[in-house]
């Protein structure tokens, strides 16, 4: 997919609190987590701070994929899955320090590429 629809990036912006990134371990097991340090990057990629991934971080490394959950502010749900990619430099890495809070350590950017797309139980791409 080379970008994300007009519709789910107008979505994204309208986004109301934290979205859910889930990836699945080696034997299946998911793992779901609250992300608030999250971007939209060039409307393709997803991408996640890594300030605090433990089981996630793992997960990736295993080769899991993974979904976004969010809704908006007139309460719409999307989820985009996809495959991850694991940046610990380079220009995704500076989109997350971006808008990463200095508080927190930025150890690296996962970037969810979307594959499918949903707004509810609706495929949207």
């Amino acid at each position: 997919m080379k970008s994300l629809s007009e519709e789910v990036c107008q979505a994204w912006e309208k986004r109301n609190g934290f979205a859910i990134f889930t990836t699945v371990s080696k034997d299946g097991t998911p793992n779901s987590i609250y992300v608030g340090s999250v971007g939209m990057f060039d409307n393709n990629k997803i991408v996640i701070a890594d300030n605090y991934f433990c089981k996630t971080q793992d997960n990736i490394f295993n080769g899991s994929t993974g979904s976004i959950l969010f809704i908006t502010e007139d309460r719409k749900a999307y989820q985009i899955k996809g495959t991850i990619e694991y940046h610990k430099e380079g220009e995704i890495f500076d989109f997350m320090k971006s808008f990463n809070p200095d508080r927190h350590p930025g150890h690296a950017a996962a970037a969810l590429v979307p594959q499918e797309v949903y707004s509810g139980a609706e495929k949207l791409s």
